[in-house]
């Protein structure tokens, strides 16, 4: 076999299967392919190299127990001077209602020249009774008077001439001194009659149902024509002075800082203006049912404050330095109230404190924080005691 033959038909073969017809090389298709699988291979790579850092990075943050705990809001409350309020509702009433009735023997009304809403002033007539017959009771008292009087007077004439005769002898001692004792007698009877007189016209003066005290006249009870007595009870009630109060119904324990002259303010039911009040007192005792006592808030007259109508009432009851929290802060249970306070470490702690006045602000701690404290703002109910946390500081009006 001739070799060199071989290799130059086979060369020949390999040369021209390489070659296109048209004259591009057979291989660069191959080429073309193995670059783009090399591109995706190095593509895989640097995926499967992002995701291992990754994994490391995830084991690192795994084992940091800090890039896991839940953020929380705190807050470091400080202490201020609060002033205390105390809500409280009641109903409105005179301060010192006086009750008129009949005071004399009573009659046929004539006329009730009053009426429900008038002011009066002290005396005036507030109704009057037929005194017909006691006028002339009056009368005939009068006339005894003249009479009495003219006795009088003649008793006396008799004795001054008794004494003229008496030197001459016509008339003895005797008679003198009965003539003195007749002149005595008949004066005597003359002050009777005045006094009897001045009975009947203060009996008379009775009939007439008066005013006892300027005020505002809250009741009428009596019409014309109607017959009144001792026994008819309240004819007319009257707010000496006009002046109100509210009866405030306060619970026990609140009652206890409450005192005289602490000021108030009282809104009326159906009403947005507010009246400022005075507690002039405090009542002595608590109803055994309700636990509740009174606070009785002086009020001056308005046309707004109506006896019997419902009122509430703002009442100070002190100024204290204690830190105060937004009510979110403030968490409670079957042992009472808590909060949870940022300690060592950025543990949750929990926290028994005593709440004291409740604040459009929010609610005061008046034992169990000393305000320098990093309280959990909101979401405590979510925390468990040593939860660890990330916290962050709020300002107070952020909160």
């Amino acid at each position: 076999m001739n070799y060199d033959s071989k290799i130059t038909s086979e060369t020949t073969r390999s040369i021209s299967s390489d070659i296109d017809l048209s004259g591009e090389p057979r291989g660069s298709g191959v080429r073309r392919w193995v670059i783009i699988g090399a591109v995706l291979v190095a593509a895989l790579l640097g995926i499967a190299y992002f995701l291992v850092r990754n994994g490391e990075a995830g084991t690192v943050a795994a084992g940091d127990d800090s890039s896991q705990a839940p953020t929380v809001s705190v807050i470091s409350p400080g202490r201020a001077a609060i002033e205390g309020t105390i809500s409280a509702t009641g109903s409105i009433a005179a301060r010192r209602e006086m009750p008129v009735g009949v005071v004399g023997e009573g009659g046929r009304v004539v006329s009730v020249p009053v009426e429900q809403g008038q002011w009066v002033r002290a005396g005036q007539v507030l109704a009057s009774i037929d005194r017909s017959v006691q006028s002339q009771q009056a009368r005939s008292a009068a006339a005894q008077i003249e009479v009495a009087r003219a006795d009088a007077q003649l008793a006396q004439s008799n004795l001054d001439r008794a004494l003229q005769l008496v030197e001459r002898g016509f008339v003895s001692k005797a008679d003198v001194d009965r003539l003195t004792a007749t002149r005595d007698a008949a004066k005597a009877r003359v002050e009777v009659a005045r006094a009897q007189y001045n009975e009947l016209l203060a009996r008379n003066a009775r009939l007439n149902i008066v005013a006892p005290a300027s005020g505002l006249l809250l009741e009428r009870n009596v019409e014309p024509g109607q017959t009144v007595s001792a026994g008819s009870g309240v004819l007319f009630s009257i707010a000496k002075g006009g002046e109100m109060e509210l009866l405030a119904r306060v619970g026990e324990s609140e009652l206890a800082k409450l005192s005289t002259g602490v000021m108030a303010d009282v809104v009326p039911v159906g009403s947005d203006k507010s009246y400022s009040g005075q507690i002039w007192q405090v009542e002595p005792t608590i109803d055994p049912q309700t636990r509740q006592g009174i606070a009785r808030v002086a009020l001056a007259y308005a046309p707004a404050l109506r006896p019997g109508g419902f009122a509430t009432a703002t009442i100070s009851s002190g100024t204290v330095r204690a830190p105060m929290l937004p009510e979110s802060a403030v968490l409670s249970d079957d042992d009472g109230s808590y909060v949870y306070v940022i300690g060592k470490d950025n543990k949750a702690e929990r926290r028994a404190v005593t709440t004291g006045f409740v604040t459009n602000d929010g609610i005061t701690i008046v034992d169990g924080l000393e305000g320098t404290e990093k309280v959990v703002l909101r979401a405590g109910g979510f925390l468990t005691e040593g939860e660890s946390v990330n916290p962050k500081l709020v300002k107070e009006n952020e909160g």
